[in-house]
């Protein structure tokens, strides 16, 4: 379909089209597997629903499973045939067929499944690109600083650099680097398609922020999406986060887990920093109280000038939350937890909002929690208050 003259406005349906085959190999039945507590494809669709820039979205599959979670989470569903759901069938030939079977739509926005940190802002602006600035493609990159050096295939064969100069290595900031396509979409006009293209005519390409360009092949892929997903992801803006209580683990979160003892006390250290974190929260109306299994003696307490409460001796972590909670009548939505170590599980599990330290134990790392940089007494509850802060301020 040509743009229309004078205005330079293309109009016609514009379709999102997320191609979703239900036999991937590299990790089975994968676009529907949990990242950070949501199926894959769902962090796409959220996106490309909440961007309001199309038409219609929908999900081309050949698997029930998938077509449930699609449909559960606002798309149509394209059955495609066997045909196309074959291993070596390029996403071009899915595509074509879905425009056989859907000859309104004009122009496709084939979004990877696989890219869960797409937000509905980059789609907006690409359909700006292909709506009203003339484009018949528009395809994402990223932008990379690494230096290429050709392949050597004979054995001894030296080899050679393709973008630098050794004698000269330019510095990351003096270099602009370059663009490689990351995968995350492929829009297109139907024309173009129908000739065997998903990039031509008048191309351009939409440079995407590294923070949100990843993607999803393998299983040592998905921890990595999942800690980048929980920093940068886009989380919808029907529900935010509201959080009014936290609970906190003090050994090992506000304290590096270490206890010094001579013949007459103990004593522990806390960075500052956590307090301020802590206090940012209580400002934001957020109920703080700190516990530990162990029995800290009370004029250790006292003498940290904690400014909010402190539960220690705290064997059931699980029924200290769940009594808290029913004190003050909320959901496991409405608490965020704090925790580091194996006891400390089964809560970051169930709170709607949860962190670790970076040194917190495997078990706990592996729970669906906003994983710290900072270490334990070293600013990670600082930086864990600050999270949720953000959360709360964007609606997430």
């Amino acid at each position: 379909m040509a743009a229309a003259g004078g205005s330079g406005e293309r109009r016609g349906h514009l379709a999102a089209v997320i191609l979703a085959r239900g036999g991937s190999k590299g990790i089975p039945l994968k676009n529907i597997r949990k990242l950070a507590g949501r199926p894959l494809i769902a962090w796409v669709l959220r996106a490309a629903l909440d961007s309001q820039a199309f038409d219609s979205v929908w999900v081309s599959t050949d698997n029930d499973e998938i077509e449930k979670v699609a449909k559960e989470f606002g798309a149509q569903v394209h059955r495609r045939s066997a045909e196309v759901s074959k291993d070596t069938t390029p996403s071009l030939e899915t595509i074509q067929e879905f425009l056989q079977h859907h000859p309104e739509v004009d122009i496709v926005g084939n979004i990877q499944a696989t890219s869960p940190c797409l937000h509905p802002l980059d789609l907006a602006k690409v359909v700006d690109m292909i709506r009203n600035q003339g484009y018949d493609s528009v395809f994402a990159v990223v932008r990379h600083h690494m230096f290429r050096w050709r392949e050597v295939k004979v054995p001894g064969e030296g080899t050679v650099p393709e973008n630098l100069n050794p004698a000269c290595r330019p510095r990351r900031q003096d270099w602009r680097g370059e663009l490689f396509e990351n995968g995350s979409f492929y829009f297109a006009t139907k024309e173009l398609i129908s000739r065997g293209l998903l990039q031509g005519g008048k191309m351009a390409y939409y440079e995407m922020k590294p923070e949100h360009s990843i993607d999803i092949d393998v299983d040592l892929d998905w921890p990595i999406a999942e800690q980048r997903v929980k920093r940068f992801g886009y989380f919808g803006k029907e529900v935010p986060t509201v959080v009014k209580l936290l609970v906190c683990n003090i050994d090992g979160c506000l304290t590096d887990g270490r206890v010094y003892v001579n013949q007459e006390h103990e004593s522990i250290s806390y960075s500052l920093r956590d307090l301020d974190g802590i206090q940012k929260l209580m400002e934001k109306g957020v109920t703080i109280l700190l516990i530990s299994q162990r029995n800290i003696h009370p004029s250790l307490i006292s003498t940290m000038n904690l400014p909010c409460e402190v539960e220690v001796n705290t064997i059931n972590k699980m029924a200290v939350l769940q009594m808290r909670m029913s004190e003050m009548g909320l959901s496991f939505y409405e608490v965020a937890y704090m925790g580091c170590s194996d006891s400390d599980v089964e809560c970051l599990k169930f709170a709607g909002t949860s962190g670790v330290p970076v040194d917190a134990s495997t078990a706990a790392k592996m729970t669906d929690s906003f994983s710290c940089t900072q270490g334990g007494g070293c600013g990670a509850i600082e930086e864990f208050a600050e999270h949720i802060i953000t959360l709360m301020e964007s609606g997430r």
